[in-house]
């Protein structure tokens, strides 16, 4: 159990990397009080998404930073405030996130930006803005942070930026889900997208962030969501969050992904989002969208770090392209949005969660996820 303080450092648990693609171990580590701008918060509950894994199983490269502490997709209650934070107070439910808010700079006051230039998003393994830890193992050694956030601990110190206040009507668990994925893929069809009633659209990639966009999409009233993707056992699930129909490109022949979307839409989607990260898929949703007005929305990173290469004819032809980084959610403006949109039973959350394991089980969720059998594994710290 966790020995807590508001004005000490804790000692607690952690699910802590040690190695690329090793499971993670359970250990006692100390988290420091907050400094200025920072608060404590005790983690409810955390979840698994598809980016920790990803770095997880880096074992060379500059990303590939051990140990650290990943999670950033979690719910909690601050335990301490430090200098200088007056947004939040003892007790307060919050969410954590990796893109930061700080409501201050150009950007974050702007409309149309999601992209704080205060406190830049980047992969960092230590606090915004002094570039420290606040993480230490048993010994002594110092433990790195993941995404601004490093949820797989029992306690987590995160920059005000990076947090924002929710409703405690919301269950704890439902509540987690819009730290990254939901509002991620939801954020896309209503922020980026800006999807219309009657809008034909179509979804490459039906994991929980595609899904995400199909909900979305089906909030947003769409007439028709097509599903992309090789699994056929995505079809029976797809149904659950609004796809009505799909494509599974094995069993397409020699014919292409667009040639199919194009027939079926007589012209090309309306809209089109690419959730896998990689260039040709990307390439063939903008060339599955309609000419004179298709938008094709990124949301995954291109995993080999291919260039996207797009005809320049079809942009002038009235297509485009635009990146999706968080589903272009302002965390602090949105989140609390979309949590009344889950009190008011329009969102539907709990339809992500198919699986909850307690902490000391949290390896179980990575080989959950690794084998496609979940959407999201809720992590409980006290189960």
């Amino acid at each position: 159990m966790a020995t807590t303080s508001t004005t000490k450092p804790i000692k607690c648990r952690a699910a802590v990397s040690r190695a690329g693609g090793e499971p993670l171990q359970i250990e006692e580590v100390v988290v420091a009080p907050p400094q200025a701008y920072e608060v404590r918060i005790k983690i409810i509950c955390t979840s698994l998404c598809h980016s920790d894994v990803t770095f997880w199983r880096m074992k060379e490269g500059p990303m590939a930073v051990h140990p650290i502490i990943f999670g950033h997709e979690a719910v909690g209650t601050i335990e301490s405030v430090g200098e200088h934070v007056d947004e939040f107070k003892v007790g307060d439910l919050v969410v954590p996130t990796f893109l930061a808010q700080c409501n201050e700079c150009i950007d974050c006051a702007s409309e149309r930006s999601n992209m704080c230039s205060k406190l830049v998003f980047q992969i960092g393994h230590a606090m915004p803005r002094c570039g420290t830890t606040r993480f230490a193992d048993a010994k002594g050694e110092p433990v790195n942070h993941f995404l601004c956030v490093s949820s797989f601990s029992e306690y987590t110190v995160v920059d005000v930026a990076h947090v924002t206040k929710v409703d405690p009507a919301i269950s704890p668990e439902k509540a987690c889900l819009l730290s990254c994925g939901v509002t991620t893929g939801v954020g896309a069809a209503w922020k980026v997208a800006g999807v219309e009633t009657g809008s034909t659209v179509a979804i490459f990639g039906l994991g929980s962030v595609g899904l995400a966009v199909a909900e979305g999409c089906r909030l947003r009233g769409a007439s028709r969501i097509i599903g992309i993707d090789l699994n056929p056992d995505k079809f029976e699930l797809g149904k659950k969050f609004g796809v009505t129909e799909f494509v599974n490109p094995s069993e397409l022949g020699e014919r292409s992904v667009s040639e199919v979307i194009i027939e079926m839409t007589k012209g090309g989607a309306n809209y089109c989002f690419e959730c896998i990260g990689l260039a040709s898929v990307m390439n063939d949703a903008f060339k599955s969208s309609r000419k004179g007005l298709g938008k094709t929305i990124v949301l995954g990173v291109e995993m080999h770090g291919a260039p996207l290469c797009l005809e320049s004819y079809d942009i002038l032809n009235g297509k485009c392209v635009m990146g999706s980084l968080f589903g272009g959610i302002k965390a602090k403006n949105d989140i609390p949005t979309l949590v009344n949109k889950y009190l008011n039973k329009e969102l539907e959350l709990e339809k992500f969660i198919t699986h909850e394991v307690g902490f000391n089980e949290i390896n179980k969720a990575f080989d959950l996820l690794h084998e496609g059998k979940s959407l999201r594994c809720v992590i409980w710290m006290d189960k």
